[in-house]
């Protein structure tokens, strides 16, 4: 049947054997549309939580009617609940890289984890919006 099935099959069995496919442009640009759109997303869906949590926590600082343990804890819940898609990210990326894969194909994961997690905050703001007194 000709070339095409022959270099399939070589590609099978140079992956079979433990080396690596070499990946076309498509696959690479692909793998970077991915990254890029999704780390948009994910930055878009974290602005709004990021302005709103920021400006609460410097009033519940800065307010004179607020206990000690409410100016600490807080700001540190609303900045776990903000760093939490990140550290995710982070971790799902560190082990792509662990795996032996490029960084761009590692990425991919990672970046989708990111909007994934991005959502938790988004939600958290939209909670804190529609039963504010």
């Amino acid at each position: 049947m000709g070339h095409g099935q022959a270099g399939g099959e070589h590609a099978v069995e140079a992956h079979a054997a433990g080396g690596h496919r070499e990946r076309t442009g498509a696959e690479r640009a692909t793998e970077g549309l991915t990254v890029a759109v999704a780390s948009a997303l994910s930055f878009g869906l974290l602005a709004g939580p990021v302005a709103v949590f920021g400006t609460t926590a410097r009033h519940l600082v800065t307010d004179t009617g607020t206990t000690a343990f409410s100016r600490f804890v807080a700001p540190v819940v609303l900045l776990a609940i903000l760093a939490l898609p990140l550290v995710l990210a982070r971790a799902v990326f560190r082990s792509g890289l662990g795996k032996g894969r490029e960084r761009l194909t590692a990425a991919v994961p990672a970046t989708l984890t990111l909007l994934a997690g991005s959502v938790l905050p988004f939600a958290a703001l939209w909670l804190v919006l529609a039963y504010a007194d």
